[in-house]
């Protein structure tokens, strides 16, 4: 081969070499932003992931308390029941003792007239005398 031929090929593989060398750089560019882009959204999912599993504990901690409060709902509203038919009844026998009472009052008024009338009678049959 010719001297010529050989600095023209020596200087193509230059050209060549040099072309793959910076689009060997321009890849590690890439890959690197890639990898940045990547460790960021990796970040970002961790970040979520956690946030979202503290909203399920506490929505479970939520959860929890809302059954502990119905709980409490349910047993002050059986009470209440109770409280409420324990009423009832007393009212029930606080108008059975009132009519009782009414009762007990027309039958004295009812005695205290005819004592009345019987003192009335034997005064009258004293005064006869």
């Amino acid at each position: 081969m010719g001297e010529g031929l050989k600095k023209k090929l020596l200087l193509i593989l230059a050209a060549l070499c040099l072309l793959l060398f910076l689009v060997s750089i321009k890849s590690c560019g890439n890959a690197g932003r890639q990898k940045s882009a990547r460790d960021k959204e990796m970040a970002t999912r961790l970040d979520l992931e956690e946030k979202i599993s503290g909203i399920y504990r506490e929505k479970a901690i939520l959860e929890e308390k809302l059954k502990a409060k119905e709980r409490e709902i349910a047993e002050e509203t059986a009470t209440r029941q109770a409280v409420q038919k324990a009423l009832t009844q007393e009212q029930s026998i606080s108008q059975d003792l009132k009519n009782e009472l009414s009762k007990m009052t027309d039958q004295k008024d009812t005695l205290e007239d005819e004592l009345k009338g019987l003192q009335a009678l034997e005064k009258s049959k004293k005064d006869k005398k």
